[in-house]
């Protein structure tokens, strides 16, 4: 590991699968703390090393898949049946040598697999607790299964999403998974933090529908405190800042952003309309956003005549724009390339496998990565720096605790 991580030393314990867990766990990983992957031995493992299309491998016994990868770089994973007697022998053994122990699952799961405070902390008094779960461990909902897409349902996200004249739509990607894993990591580093100064660990619980709520941000402010209702605005458009939204080019679209006085002048002047500047229709924030119709279809006629690029070689530095690129267009796109974002993670079945790099930097360089381990890999090694013997653990892999 690299001395330079920030979190060399914090070793953190995960029982996680699929998306929100992983992902924050992941960028704990990144950033130099030891995960270790708990893993079922008697389903494969994380459910995301069997999901494809794009598998790696054709083992059964070692299961893998390019989601996995996007989700579990600089892991290890340990094989344990949490739900046997002799699986939980394990787990208090590690516990001691743990700054956390995480997990991601159904609310009502870590009572009973024993992942608590309450259960652990005896074993360990500083152990951090940490449960991400859909709805929370202490209401109707702790039994319930839920994932990201319910929670934008739920939220409100599909109310605000699409035009306003189409269907609810969700975003794209699994931004809750994303967000609830971030608040994860932020969350157990704050435990450990805590436990370091007062020298005793808690249970912090952290859920997809909490998380997705929180994201509401000023739209609930607004409707908690007036009962002012936002909506979804054509062209993807900002509720108040005008012009803050799509735009026509030649060949498809951009996004202007005039968040400010100064780059709706540079807008004007740019596109090579100052007489804008005088129109008493836009002569302020408030009567722009009145006449945001008219605005729009000016903004098409004075912009659609010219490419994306034009306008980028034009007006980027200006003021606030972007082009909306597909995905290959974003992969590709040199500036990507340029600040590094793109990171090579050569796998045993895929040696030039490419992944998208941790977006913070240590003294200006990217963080290293490296393949999350095979399914159970780092079993043995991690049993025996606890104490187990090499016949303790072939009997504990003959029982099938690990």
């Amino acid at each position: 590991m690299d001395p330079r991580l920030p979190l060399q030393g914090l070793r953190i314990l995960s029982a996680e699968q699929y998306g929100a867990g992983p992902y924050g766990s992941m960028m704990l990983a990144d950033l130099g703390a030891e995960v270790i992957k708990i893993e079922n031995p008697h389903d494969g493992g994380d459910v995301s090393r069997l999901t494809g299309p794009f598998l790696l491998g054709t083992d059964p016994a070692s299961p893998d898949s390019q989601f996995f990868q996007s989700f579990n770089r600089n892991k290890k994973s340990l094989t344990l049946d949490l739900k046997s007697a002799a699986g939980q022998a394990v787990l208090h053994r590690l516990v001691p040598t743990c700054d956390a122990v995480m997990n991601n699952l159904r609310g009502d799961q870590p009572d009973k697999l024993g992942l608590t405070y309450a259960a652990l902390g005896k074993h360990r008094p500083e152990l951090v607790c940490v449960h991400l779960s859909a709805y929370g461990r202490d209401n109707e909902r702790s039994g319930w299964p839920g994932y990201d897409y319910l929670m934008q349902a739920e939220a409100g996200f599909l109310h605000l999403t699409g035009e306003p004249d189409g269907p609810p739509a969700r975003m794209g990607l699994s931004m809750v998974d994303y967000m609830t894993g971030l608040t994860t990591a932020m969350a157990l580093l704050a435990g450990v933090v805590g436990a370091s100064r007062s020298g005793r660990g808690c249970d912090l619980d952290i859920s997809l529908f909490d998380v997705a709520l929180a994201q509401l941000t000023y739209p609930a402010t607004w409707y908690l405190n007036t009962g002012h209702v936002v909506q979804r605005m054509p062209r993807s458009a900002h509720p108040s800042a005008v012009p803050c939204q799509l735009v026509r080019s030649a060949d498809g679209w951009l996004f202007v952003m005039c968040m400010t006085p100064k780059f709706w002048e540079a807008l004007a002047h740019g596109v090579g309309c100052p007489e804008w500047l005088t129109d008493p229709r836009f002569a302020t924030a408030v009567t722009r956003r009145e006449h945001r119709e008219a605005l729009s279809a000016l903004l098409d006629a004075a912009m659609g005549g010219q490419t994306s690029a034009h306008w980028m070689a034009q007006l980027a530095g200006r003021l606030p724009l972007a082009p909306v690129l597909d995905v290959p267009q974003a992969l590709d796109n040199p500036f990507a390339q340029r600040v590094g974002m793109v990171q090579d993670l050569p796998h045993p079945q895929a040696p030039n496998q490419r992944v998208l790099a941790n977006p913070v930097r240590v003294d200006g360089q990217r963080l290293p990565g490296r393949v999350c381990s095979m399914l159970g890999a780092d079993s043995r090694a991690l049993l025996a720096a606890v104490g187990y013997s090499d016949v303790e653990i072939d009997q504990l892999r003959g029982q099938g605790v690990v």
